[in-house]
């Protein structure tokens, strides 16, 4: 079992910037990659972001050049550095850990982050 609990999230004018913290326990040896996706109203949750615990990092095109992901030397800690925040990226923001050689998916509670513009 692994529990995910994310923070960071808020409201934000367009152009601004915002960090997601996302913190795992329970059976983080079993951790294959961390990362984040979203959802916004009326929208199915889409990728954003995710680092494997080789260090391998990838994002959605649609973030690349303003997010950036990150994490704690533990590897227990992901981080969303978020920058050039546009209203489009208003939505809930999910940590996820897929776990174990089933690569069975483990997600946060969400953090809701809203663009004005």
């Amino acid at each position: 079992q692994v529990q995910l609990v994310e923070s960071g999230g808020g409201l934000v004018q367009a152009g601004g910037s915002l960090r997601l913290s996302c913190a795992a326990s329970g059976s983080i040896f079993s951790i294959n990659a961390m990362g984040w996706y979203r959802q916004a109203p009326g929208k199915s949750r889409e990728f954003v972001a995710a680092i494997t615990s080789g260090g391998r990092i990838n994002y959605a095109d649609s973030v690349k050049g303003r997010f950036t992901i990150s994490r704690d030397n533990a590897k227990t800690t992901v981080y969303l550095q978020m920058n050039s925040l546009k209203p489009e990226d208003t939505a809930v923001y999910y940590c996820n850990a897929p776990v174990g050689s089933r690569y069975i998916d483990y997600w946060g509670q969400g953090t809701q982050v809203t663009v004005s513009s």
